[in-house]
Protein backbone atom coordinates (compact mmCIF):
# COMPACT_ATOMS: atom_id res chain seq x y z
CA UNK A 1 0.00 0.00 0.00
CA UNK A 2 1.23 3.50 -0.76
CA UNK A 3 2.41 5.65 2.11
CA UNK A 4 0.42 8.49 3.61
CA UNK A 5 1.62 12.03 2.99
CA UNK A 6 3.72 13.78 5.58
CA UNK A 7 6.49 16.20 4.71
CA UNK A 8 7.17 16.94 1.02
CA UNK A 9 10.16 14.66 0.73
CA UNK A 10 12.02 12.37 -1.60
CA UNK A 11 14.72 10.12 -0.17
CA UNK A 12 14.47 11.98 3.13
CA UNK A 13 15.21 15.41 1.65
CA UNK A 14 12.62 18.17 1.78
CA UNK A 15 11.14 19.14 -1.56
CA UNK A 16 12.02 22.63 -2.71
CA UNK A 17 8.86 23.11 -4.80
CA UNK A 18 5.34 21.70 -4.90
CA UNK A 19 3.27 21.68 -8.09
CA UNK A 20 -0.42 21.76 -7.21
CA UNK A 21 -3.25 20.77 -9.48
CA UNK A 22 -6.19 23.11 -8.83
CA UNK A 23 -9.62 21.64 -9.71
CA UNK A 24 -10.58 18.96 -7.21
CA UNK A 25 -7.32 19.45 -5.33
CA UNK A 26 -7.51 22.99 -3.99
CA UNK A 27 -11.09 23.86 -4.99
CA UNK A 28 -14.33 21.87 -5.02
CA UNK A 29 -15.15 22.00 -8.72
CA UNK A 30 -15.02 18.53 -10.26
CA UNK A 31 -18.78 17.96 -10.24
CA UNK A 32 -19.34 21.41 -11.73
CA UNK A 33 -16.92 20.70 -14.57
CA UNK A 34 -18.69 17.40 -15.25
CA UNK A 35 -22.09 19.11 -15.32
CA UNK A 36 -20.79 21.72 -17.77
CA UNK A 37 -19.45 19.00 -20.05
CA UNK A 38 -22.75 17.07 -19.94
CA UNK A 39 -24.63 20.22 -20.92
CA UNK A 40 -22.12 21.00 -23.65
CA UNK A 41 -22.27 17.54 -25.14
CA UNK A 42 -26.07 17.68 -25.17
CA UNK A 43 -25.93 21.06 -26.93
CA UNK A 44 -23.90 19.42 -29.71
CA UNK A 45 -26.14 16.36 -29.96
CA UNK A 46 -24.30 13.87 -27.74
CA UNK A 47 -25.88 12.12 -24.75
CA UNK A 48 -23.05 11.56 -22.27
CA UNK A 49 -24.02 10.39 -18.74
CA UNK A 50 -22.82 12.53 -15.86
CA UNK A 51 -20.65 9.83 -14.28
CA UNK A 52 -19.02 9.09 -17.63
CA UNK A 53 -18.05 12.73 -18.02
CA UNK A 54 -17.07 12.88 -14.33
CA UNK A 55 -14.60 10.03 -14.76
CA UNK A 56 -12.64 12.11 -17.29
CA UNK A 57 -12.42 15.31 -15.25
CA UNK A 58 -8.82 16.37 -14.84
CA UNK A 59 -8.17 16.28 -18.57
CA UNK A 60 -8.32 19.42 -20.68
CA UNK A 61 -10.89 19.57 -23.45
CA UNK A 62 -8.27 18.61 -26.05
CA UNK A 63 -7.98 15.18 -24.41
CA UNK A 64 -11.38 14.83 -22.75
CA UNK A 65 -13.53 15.20 -25.84
CA UNK A 66 -11.76 12.51 -27.92
CA UNK A 67 -11.96 10.17 -24.89
CA UNK A 68 -15.76 10.29 -25.05
CA UNK A 69 -16.72 11.16 -28.62
CA UNK A 70 -15.27 9.32 -31.66
CA UNK A 71 -13.44 11.71 -33.93
CA UNK A 72 -15.56 10.77 -36.95
CA UNK A 73 -18.65 12.01 -35.10
CA UNK A 74 -17.15 15.37 -34.16
CA UNK A 75 -17.20 16.63 -37.75
CA UNK A 76 -14.65 19.35 -36.98
CA UNK A 77 -16.61 20.80 -34.05
CA UNK A 78 -14.14 20.06 -31.24
CA UNK A 79 -12.75 23.58 -31.00
CA UNK A 80 -16.24 25.06 -31.10
CA UNK A 81 -17.30 22.62 -28.41
CA UNK A 82 -14.36 23.58 -26.18
CA UNK A 83 -15.15 27.28 -26.59
CA UNK A 84 -18.82 26.71 -25.79
CA UNK A 85 -18.00 24.75 -22.64
CA UNK A 86 -15.46 27.34 -21.49
CA UNK A 87 -17.99 30.17 -21.85
CA UNK A 88 -20.75 28.10 -20.22
CA UNK A 89 -18.55 27.18 -17.26
CA UNK A 90 -17.45 30.75 -16.66
CA UNK A 91 -21.01 32.09 -16.88
CA UNK A 92 -22.96 29.45 -15.00
CA UNK A 93 -20.68 27.23 -12.96
CA UNK A 94 -17.57 29.18 -11.97
CA UNK A 95 -19.46 31.37 -9.46
CA UNK A 96 -20.41 28.18 -7.55
CA UNK A 97 -16.81 27.08 -7.03
CA UNK A 98 -15.48 27.20 -3.47
CA UNK A 99 -12.02 26.40 -2.11
CA UNK A 100 -11.43 23.45 0.17
CA UNK A 101 -10.72 24.42 3.80
CA UNK A 102 -7.19 25.15 4.90
CA UNK A 103 -5.54 25.86 1.55
CA UNK A 104 -4.06 29.20 2.53
CA UNK A 105 -2.81 27.80 5.82
CA UNK A 106 -1.13 24.95 3.93
CA UNK A 107 0.53 27.41 1.55
CA UNK A 108 1.70 29.55 4.45
CA UNK A 109 3.41 26.55 6.08
CA UNK A 110 5.16 25.65 2.85
CA UNK A 111 6.34 29.17 2.16
CA UNK A 112 7.63 29.46 5.73
CA UNK A 113 9.69 26.33 5.02
CA UNK A 114 11.10 27.93 1.87
CA UNK A 115 9.08 25.78 -0.54
CA UNK A 116 8.03 27.30 -3.87
CA UNK A 117 4.38 26.79 -4.85
CA UNK A 118 3.26 26.50 -8.47
CA UNK A 119 -0.33 25.97 -9.62
CA UNK A 120 -0.37 23.55 -12.57
CA UNK A 121 -3.84 23.22 -14.05
CA UNK A 122 -5.50 21.89 -17.22
CA UNK A 123 -7.98 24.78 -16.94
CA UNK A 124 -7.81 27.96 -18.98
CA UNK A 125 -5.73 30.81 -17.56
CA UNK A 126 -8.81 32.93 -16.74
CA UNK A 127 -10.20 30.12 -14.60
CA UNK A 128 -6.87 29.61 -12.84
CA UNK A 129 -6.66 33.34 -12.07
CA UNK A 130 -10.20 33.27 -10.66
CA UNK A 131 -9.42 30.22 -8.53
CA UNK A 132 -6.29 31.87 -7.18
CA UNK A 133 -8.44 34.81 -6.16
CA UNK A 134 -11.01 32.77 -4.23
CA UNK A 135 -8.26 30.78 -2.52
CA UNK A 136 -6.85 34.10 -1.37
CA UNK A 137 -3.22 33.08 -1.70
CA UNK A 138 -1.85 34.99 -4.66
CA UNK A 139 0.84 36.44 -2.43
CA UNK A 140 2.11 32.94 -1.63
CA UNK A 141 2.16 31.40 -5.12
CA UNK A 142 5.44 31.52 -7.00
CA UNK A 143 3.94 30.89 -10.47
CA UNK A 144 1.01 29.35 -12.37
CA UNK A 145 0.65 27.30 -15.53
CA UNK A 146 -2.52 26.50 -17.47
CA UNK A 147 -3.80 24.87 -20.63
CA UNK A 148 -3.06 28.14 -22.42
CA UNK A 149 0.68 27.64 -21.83
CA UNK A 150 0.99 24.24 -23.52
CA UNK A 151 0.02 22.31 -26.61
CA UNK A 152 -1.51 19.36 -24.79
CA UNK A 153 -3.24 19.05 -21.42
CA UNK A 154 -3.17 16.24 -18.85
CA UNK A 155 -2.63 13.28 -18.92
CA UNK A 156 0.19 14.47 -21.21
CA UNK A 157 3.12 15.86 -19.19
CA UNK A 158 3.25 19.31 -20.83
CA UNK A 159 1.68 21.26 -17.96
CA UNK A 160 3.99 19.83 -15.32
CA UNK A 161 6.98 20.30 -17.61
CA UNK A 162 5.99 23.95 -18.02
CA UNK A 163 5.60 24.22 -14.25
CA UNK A 164 9.09 22.77 -13.77
CA UNK A 165 10.43 25.51 -16.01
CA UNK A 166 8.95 28.04 -13.58
CA UNK A 167 11.13 26.68 -10.74
CA UNK A 168 14.32 26.20 -12.76
CA UNK A 169 17.09 25.29 -11.93
CA UNK A 170 15.30 22.84 -9.61
CA UNK A 171 15.08 19.29 -10.97
CA UNK A 172 12.49 16.54 -10.68
CA UNK A 173 14.34 15.31 -7.58
CA UNK A 174 13.52 18.60 -5.85
CA UNK A 175 9.83 18.72 -6.75
CA UNK A 176 6.62 16.87 -5.80
CA UNK A 177 3.14 17.05 -7.37
CA UNK A 178 -0.17 17.15 -5.48
CA UNK A 179 -3.24 16.17 -7.52
CA UNK A 180 -6.60 14.45 -7.24
CA UNK A 181 -7.15 12.59 -10.52
CA UNK A 182 -5.50 9.68 -12.32
CA UNK A 183 -4.76 12.15 -15.12
CA UNK A 184 -2.71 14.33 -12.76
CA UNK A 185 -0.78 11.27 -11.60
CA UNK A 186 -0.14 9.96 -15.11
CA UNK A 187 1.00 13.37 -16.32
CA UNK A 188 3.36 13.70 -13.37
CA UNK A 189 4.78 10.23 -13.90
CA UNK A 190 5.48 11.04 -17.55
CA UNK A 191 7.34 14.15 -16.38
CA UNK A 192 9.38 12.06 -13.93
CA UNK A 193 7.65 13.48 -10.85
CA UNK A 194 6.34 11.84 -7.68
CA UNK A 195 2.67 12.48 -6.85
CA UNK A 196 0.76 12.76 -3.60
CA UNK A 197 -2.86 11.92 -4.44
CA UNK A 198 -5.58 13.90 -2.65
CA UNK A 199 -8.87 12.08 -2.10
CA UNK A 200 -10.88 15.30 -2.29
CA UNK A 201 -11.47 14.79 -6.01
CA UNK A 202 -13.59 11.68 -5.50
CA UNK A 203 -11.50 9.16 -7.46
CA UNK A 204 -11.02 5.66 -6.02
CA UNK A 205 -7.68 4.79 -4.46
CA UNK A 206 -7.34 1.88 -6.87
CA UNK A 207 -7.41 4.17 -9.92
CA UNK A 208 -4.90 6.56 -8.37
CA UNK A 209 -2.57 3.71 -7.41
CA UNK A 210 -2.82 2.17 -10.87
CA UNK A 211 -1.92 5.55 -12.36
CA UNK A 212 1.22 5.65 -10.20
CA UNK A 213 0.42 7.66 -7.06
CA UNK A 214 3.20 7.50 -4.49
CA UNK A 215 1.10 8.36 -1.43
CA UNK A 216 -2.30 9.61 -0.32
CA UNK A 217 -3.79 12.34 1.81
CA UNK A 218 -7.42 13.06 2.61
CA UNK A 219 -7.63 16.76 1.82
CA UNK A 220 -5.39 19.70 0.94
CA UNK A 221 -5.01 20.85 4.52
CA UNK A 222 -3.55 17.46 5.52
CA UNK A 223 -0.78 17.68 2.93
CA UNK A 224 2.62 18.10 4.56
CA UNK A 225 0.91 18.46 7.92
CA UNK A 226 4.13 18.16 9.87
CA UNK A 227 7.79 18.81 9.42
CA UNK A 228 8.75 16.45 12.22
CA UNK A 229 8.66 13.22 10.26
CA UNK A 230 5.17 12.12 11.34
CA UNK A 231 2.44 11.43 8.79
CA UNK A 232 -1.27 11.96 9.05
CA UNK A 233 -3.07 8.63 9.32
CA UNK A 234 -4.60 7.01 6.26
CA UNK A 235 -8.22 8.06 6.05
CA UNK A 236 -11.15 6.04 4.79
CA UNK A 237 -11.51 6.03 1.04
CA UNK A 238 -13.26 9.16 -0.18
CA UNK A 239 -16.70 8.12 -1.40
CA UNK A 240 -18.12 9.61 -4.54
CA UNK A 241 -21.14 11.82 -3.97
CA UNK A 242 -21.85 13.11 -7.44
CA UNK A 243 -24.91 15.21 -8.01
CA UNK A 244 -25.76 16.53 -11.44
CA UNK A 245 -27.36 19.96 -11.37
CA UNK A 246 -27.85 21.66 -14.72
CA UNK A 247 -27.01 25.34 -14.99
Amino acid sequence: MAATAGHPARSGAMAKAVLFDVDGTLIDSNDLHAAAWVETFKRFGFDVPFETARSQIGKGGDNLIPSLIPSEKLDGTQEEMEDYRSDLFQRCYLPRVVPFPGVRELFERLVQDGVKIVLASSAKSKEVDYHLGIIGASDLVHATTSADDVESSKPDPDIFQAALDKVSPLTTEDVVVVGDTPWDVKAACKAGLRTIAVRSGGFPDEELLEAGASSFTTAPRTCFATTKGRSWPMANKHKRNWKYEKC
